[in-house]
């Protein structure tokens, strides 16, 4: 058997520990909070890299550990339904999204209560996405822009700023508040909701779920560091928290909007409840991630491979002509302060010294145990669809000769591929390369043993010389693979 991917991070315990933590502050402030949750509930994909053994949906899996405590409001800008904004991972609008996520919650057993939809100014794209949800018999609520929101506080505090934003009506201790991006406008409408609370004899409290920056590590530590490098677009920076060093005489990390905005809700806390329940921003936070880290190494080298991930997204943004340079510089000035470069991730130099040799798109892995395996294009199989088969070959010790798929099976899938549907590209992807193996598994023990061995390629890393398909990037995610690609387009 061969070695698998060494686990940084103990899932179970975070489960345990992080619900345990949010019980506390639901009890702290009278059984009524509103917890702002940034990131992702579930698919936290950046975290399961730079953490290995941090489950994609573990927040979620915590979560149910509360679940008959808890309702969720969905929160949309009415500014992002207006613009048509996209959610660059799923390549859906964020109305869209309002509505996946809230079936995804159901589906768990979460109550979804209501959307919430803010920046409103009587948007029509707005009002029409509101009158649908209302023809699905979701309860909707809006909230309205302020004048000098967020530093008006004695307007925002009043009858004129959060008085005049619909009540959300809630029935449970633990109110979750989350959106389908940044910019959402989620902690406004926690900070209204604890106006509109406070007005009908209510205590409620407010808190933050963040995940990253991890306040409990370093500021330069790879983990905070392949934070920034994936927020290089919204400029995001970690900062030493100094609320915090000046209240305790303690470090702790937090990122420049929070710290920027902290004087404001302390003087909005102080505007409704007298006085303020935190000290710092990094007080506001609930999240343990970082006292569940059990190998510390483990993180940094998957953080420091995170980083350098996000700097070929970026460059393959820019070369479709999507991203920006800032964001690539930056990324770049994040390189020095991880002390790494682009060598440090191994399959790049492989797979580029292959194309080198072969003149083709190659690729190539490295697996669990340092092994490098490489592979390239050819008439029959694309550059990763050729490495998926030679790497699990090589893990399920078969000879790298035999041909585990038939040419006489591949032509028959050309020929449909070409003539029936019409595409221009004869060259199996890996998602069918894969289901032609299974077909072939029933029969013949070799693929059978080499489909086994999927699992094992769980966080290793590849390149690609070339930019892959949408097809191709899909099914490394759900192998649990990093995948960088150069910014080429194929030949």
């Amino acid at each position: 058997m061969h070695p698998v991917m060494r686990r940084g991070f103990d899932n179970s315990k975070y489960e345990r520990i992080q619900s345990e933590h949010i019980r506390e502050r639901v009890e702290k402030f009278g059984n009524k909070l509103y917890l702002e949750l940034g990131g992702k509930l579930f698919d936290d994909y950046h975290a399961s890299r730079v953490l290995p053994g941090f489950e994609p949906d573990s927040k979620l899996k915590m979560l149910s550990k509360l679940s008959d405590r808890i309702e969720i409001v969905i929160v949309i800008s009415a500014t992002d339904i207006e613009k048509n904004k996209v959610r660059g991972d799923l390549g859906i609008t964020y109305d869209m999204d309002v509505l996946r996520l809230r079936e995804a919650f159901q589906q768990r057993g979460f109550l979804v209560s209501s959307v919430c939809i803010t920046h409103y100014y009587g948007q029509q794209s707005a009002d029409a996405f509101r009158a649908k949800l209302e023809r699905m018999g979701i309860r909707t609520y809006v909230h309205y822009m302020i004048d000098g929101y967020p530093s008006n506080v004695k307007l925002i505090a009043s009858d004129e700023g959060f008085g005049k934003n619909d009540y959300i009506e809630t029935t449970r201790p633990l109110v979750i508040i989350t959106a389908p991006g940044p910019g959402s406008g989620k902690m406004a409408v926690c900070l209204s909701q604890l106006y509109n609370e406070h007005k009908r004899g209510i205590e409620a409290g407010y808190a933050k779920f963040e995940t990253f920056p991890v306040w409990s590590m370093p500021l330069k530590h790879p983990v905070n560091i392949a934070y920034e490098a994936a927020t290089a677009d919204l400029n995001d920076v970690n900062m030493i928290d100094p609320f915090h060093l000046e209240a305790y005489g303690k470090t702790a990390i937090n990122y420049n909007r929070d710290i920027e905005i902290f004087p404001v809700l302390n003087a909005l806390f102080e505007g409704i409840y007298g006085e303020s329940p935190y000290k710092s921003p990094t007080d506001m936070g609930v999240n343990m991630v970082g006292f569940c880290i059990e190998d510390d190494e483990v993180c940094r080298e998957a953080s420091k491979n995170e980083i350098i991930l996000r700097y070929f997204q970026a460059l393959n943004r820019l070369a479709q002509g999507e991203g920006n340079e800032s964001e690539v510089n930056k990324i770049e000035l994040l390189f020095k302060q991880a002390g790494i470069d682009t060598s440090y991730r191994k399959p790049i130099a492989a797979a580029r010294e292959r194309a080198e040799r072969s003149g083709l798109p190659c690729s190539a892995i490295e697996l669990a145990d340092g092994t490098i395996i490489t592979a390239e294009s050819s008439p029959l199989l694309g550059p990763s669809a050729a490495l998926i088969l030679n790497a699990i070959k090589h893990l399920a010790g078969i000879d790298h000769d035999i041909k585990l798929i038939p040419q006489e099976m591949i032509e028959p899938i050309q020929h449909t591929k070409t003539v029936y549907l019409q595409g221009n590209n004869p060259r199996l992807h890996t998602d069918e390369v894969l289901v032609a193996l299974s077909v072939l598994s029933t029969t013949d023990e070799k693929c059978r043993r080499a489909l086994e061995m999927l699992p094992e390629l769980k966080g290793c890393q590849v390149h690609s010389t070339v930019m892959l398909g949408e097809v191709d990037h899909k099914i490394f995610k759900k192998l649990g693979v990093g995948l960088t690609c150069d910014p080429a387009r194929k030949p």
